[in-house]
């Protein structure tokens, strides 16, 4: 029981404190005066004032409540280095026993800063703790422990920023005098155009005292993609350029590693990875289109919405020969650059579309059909997107065009309602494989939603690839690869139906814009491709190919190791395995196929430069806060030589109700917040009822009968 007196008086707080006031200075006139019964008098005028204070009797029953501990884990990736997790463990063993033994405390663990963590990057302790003590109440909380090695990213410097009057304390693991050697990325490129080269600056910092005989001087390793690994030398803390070239668009990977030396804490942080993506310059289309027809603005508009292409388009409107009495001078169209285009410049562009056109007028010459075949089989790409032009005498496939062009047309124009489908290769190449609708909703790839067309070129493939089918199965998209460049054959001219929604229409966008970037040898639209990925330390690699089988894969492990993989069909063209490795880093894997060697890189491990940046216990990062509010910063373990090579040294806890320091050589403190909660009160009034009136008028009775003497 708890017994305490409470006032509520009779009348407002100001007046009683005035009536106070009054009465205090005639007592004190009175005694002043040395009146007769001046005694009495103010006895009377007290008892006057405590009947208006009304005081009561209050008792309470109250139930202790019990304090609160909450003992923060940091279990982040440099907790995970040499001994630390056996420390760490140690630790908090000791810590459940010692905390166990203090009465009427409550004690929580809380894991923080665990790797892999969707949370900013480093070590984030603080961050946790808000967390873990939003349904605390702050005045129960009796302290905070941290077991840590001291590298933490949020710590506070001031107690105002905590939210709480507590003890903050630290337990440090690992030990005084570490040592460690790391790589740190000064600048490196984002992005790079496509065969271009641009710097890394990078150098090497020690955190520690260096052992004796380390040499000022050290190696860097560089690992590019496809290239043999280079060497720079440089010094300890030497800002050193390193060149990063771009061979490929999408991701660019440079690795770069420095030798562990005797002594060091980890050589995890030995090896940096860049990451850059490649971008090409602006693609330079040119599109040439025949007599105006309503699929003519669809290319147009494909082309012109990338802002990565450059078109150049001409519309055969007016042959040059043609002759109906206009002047010249009156003619707002210009004449078509043939020559300039097919011989000064065809080297300019990256794809030259042919839509409807045909050989008729003599508007290109023999001469500048041979360019285009030669312009094709030195790298570039063609497009041929073929309407009853091309089943004509006057078709360009009866040019020096028809080398490089993958069919030929029998003559034959079909001229009847149909779906286009997918054939066997076509399930299988990046160009159509997945495309929306290509499958009913029942999932069979033999009854595609598409809208329909009325028009195909019957044409009979000489070599290629037949990707789609249309009336009677025959071929309508060819894609051949002829000497180092790419040609595609679309027979038919009414895709533009799937641009206007016709019958449910179809994808359009994504079919025309795979094609046209697939001749651009767009390196996501490859054939044969390997890619690898990872998340942590689980490594995905998949494998696209248009056989039947593929080849194992070799994986080299960034110690020098090898492993063979062997993969699992996931779909058409389309294979795939997952493996668990041990050790962060750069993986490379290698493996050959129908078109040659084909290679792949991935960086697997926990991708936080700022957690492994610094990993050397220090006491330095959490003494401010423990300063500022009355807590300690403990190393668990020494480097003398009495010191454990197993053990901790936990300081002794106490629990303290009204100590402002609470931490000291070898203990640290715990306040005690005496708090309760009141589960009962009884309320007594003192100075009510007729014995209270009596008396009251008693006394002013007997000052009356004194002063009257």
């Amino acid at each position: 029981m708890t017994w305490s007196i409470d006032t509520s008086p009779l009348l407002p707080t100001p007046v009683f404190w005035v009536a106070i006031a009054i009465a205090a200075a005639l007592i004190g006139f009175l005694l002043y005066r040395r009146s007769r019964g001046a005694a009495l008098r103010g006895l009377a005028l007290g008892a006057l004032l405590l009947a208006i204070a009304n005081p009561t009797l209050r008792e309470e029953e109250r139930q202790s409540l019990a304090n609160i501990a909450v003992v923060v884990m940091d279990e982040s990736t440099s907790q995970t280095l040499a001994d630390r997790p056996e420390q760490t463990a140690a630790i908090r063993r000791e810590l459940e026993t010692r905390l166990a033994a203090v009465p009427n405390l409550d004690v929580r663990f809380v894991s923080s800063a665990k790797p892999g963590s969707d949370g900013p990057p480093g070590t984030n302790l603080f961050a946790d703790l808000n967390r873990a003590l939003a349904n605390t109440p702050t005045d129960r909380l009796a302290g905070v422990i941290m077991v840590t090695d001291g590298q933490v990213h949020d710590a506070p410097t001031s107690a105002a920023a905590l939210g709480f009057d507590a003890p903050v304390h630290t337990l440090l693991t690992g030990k005084p005098g570490e040592f460690d050697r790391r790589i740190e990325i000064v600048k490196a490129p984002k992005y790079g155009i496509v065969g271009s080269t641009r710097e890394i600056e990078a150098r090497v910092l020690e955190n520690g005292k260096s052992p004796a005989g380390s040499s000022a001087q050290v190696t860097l390793k560089i690992r590019r993609e496809g290239k043999p690994d280079d060497t720079v030398r440089t010094a300890i803390g030497r800002t050193v350029m390193i060149p990063m070239p771009f061979p490929h668009a999408g991701q660019n990977i440079v690795e770069i590693e420095v030798s562990p030396v005797e002594g060091e804490l980890t050589a995890a942080n030995n090896r940096v990875v860049v990451v850059a993506e490649g971008v090409r310059e602006n693609l330079r289309v040119l599109l040439v289109s025949g007599e105006p027809h309503a699929g003519e603005r669809t290319w147009r508009n494909l082309l012109k919405s990338d802002a990565a292409v450059d078109l150049v388009h001409f519309t055969i409107l007016r042959p040059p020969l043609k002759q109906d009495g206009t002047p010249i001078n009156q003619l707002s169209l210009i004449a078509f650059p043939t020559r300039e285009l097919f011989s000064d410049r065809i080297k300019d562009f990256d794809l030259i579309i042919f839509d409807r056109y045909q050989n008729r007028d003599n508007i290109l010459q023999q001469l500048y059909y041979d360019n285009i075949a030669k312009y094709v089989e030195n790298g570039g790409a063609l497009l041929v997107a073929a309407g009853d032009d091309y089943a004509t005498p006057q078709s360009i496939a009866n040019t020096l065009l028809a080398p490089v062009l993958p069919a030929q047309p029998t003559g034959r124009l079909i001229e009847r309602a149909f779906r286009a489908h997918l054939s066997p290769d076509g399930l299988k190449h990046p160009v159509t494989r997945g495309l929306a609708g290509s499958a009913n909703a029942a999932g069979d790839t033999n009854q595609p939603t598409w809208g329909q067309w009325f028009r195909q070129v019957d044409v009979q493939s000489a070599r290629g690839r037949n990707l789609m089918t249309g009336l009677e199965d025959r071929p309508l998209l060819v894609l051949d690869r002829k000497g180092k460049g790419r040609v595609a054959l679309l027979a038919s001219d009414q895709a533009w139906l799937w641009a206007r929604g016709y019958d449910g229409g179809g994808p359009h966008t994504d079919f025309l814009r795979r094609l046209a970037h697939w001749l651009m040898k767009e390196p996501d639209l490859e054939e044969e491709r390997l890619l690898a990925s990872a998340k942590g330390l689980k490594l995905t690699i998949e494998r696209r190919t248009m056989e039947e089988s593929v080849r194992p894969v070799i994986l080299s492990e960034p110690g020098g190791q090898n492993q063979t993989i062997t993969l699992e069909k996931a779909g058409p063209g389309f294979w795939r395995s997952a493996v668990d490795v041990k050790t962060p880093g750069l993986y490379k894997l290698q493996t050959q196929s129908t078109a040659g060697g084909l290679t792949a890189v991935a960086l697997a491990g926990i991708d936080d430069p700022k957690e492994m940046s610094e990993v050397v216990a220090t006491d330095e990062k959490m003494k401010p806060i423990a300063e500022a509010t009355g807590g300690g910063v403990f190393w668990t373990r020494g480097n003398g030589l009495l010191s454990s090579s197993t053990g901790v040294d936990i300081p002794r806890i106490s629990m303290l109700s009204n100590a402002r320091v609470l931490a000291g050589n070898g203990w640290l403190g715990l306040k005690d917040r005496e708090a309760f909660v009141t589960k009962g009160v009884k309320v007594t009034p003192m100075f009510t009822g007729l014995a209270a009136l009596a008396g009251l008028l008693a006394l002013i009775a007997l000052a009356w009968w004194r002063e009257g003497r």
